[in-house]
């Protein structure tokens, strides 16, 4: 799958010119929205279909600095897949240089805050992003 591209804005940098840290988590959810719309299960179809997928914990790594006009390449990657829960990994990369790692894991709810059995109400996903783990 080809990786989400973002290129460092002005705005983003702060008085030192290095991109703001609080912005890595931005590119972490403008990453994992490309990646589910790329499978076709983007944000608007899993609200339509009744999925609500919040975030539940974050991890971030800083490796190096990213300054503007850089792009900033992504990979995500599912890490880890339950009935519940699902984990993603991401990958920064500036020419070949990893800047960042995160993870985020997020838990399926129904629209009205229940928790959802992804593998039983919605397979197809479940099947999909099954598929798409990383082996550990």
């Amino acid at each position: 799958m080809e990786n989400y591209k973002h290129k460092i804005n002005y705005y983003e940098t702060d008085k030192m010119g290095v991109t703001h840290h609080s912005n890595y988590v931005r590119f972490m959810e403008e990453s994992r929205i490309d990646f589910l719309e790329k499978i076709g299960w983007g944000y608007d179809k899993m609200e339509k279909e009744g999925i609500i997928s919040p975030v539940v914990s974050l991890e971030c790594n800083y490796r190096n600095t990213t300054t503007y006009p850089e792009v900033i390449e992504v990979s995500v990657q599912v890490l880890k897949l339950s009935a519940f829960k699902l984990t993603f990994g991401y990958t920064m990369k500036v020419n070949d240089k990893v800047v960042f790692t995160g993870k985020s894991s997020h838990c399926f709810l129904d629209s009205s805050g229940k928790p959802v059995m992804m593998e039983s109400k919605y397979p197809e996903l479940f099947s999909i992003l099954k598929n798409l783990q990383e082996s550990e």
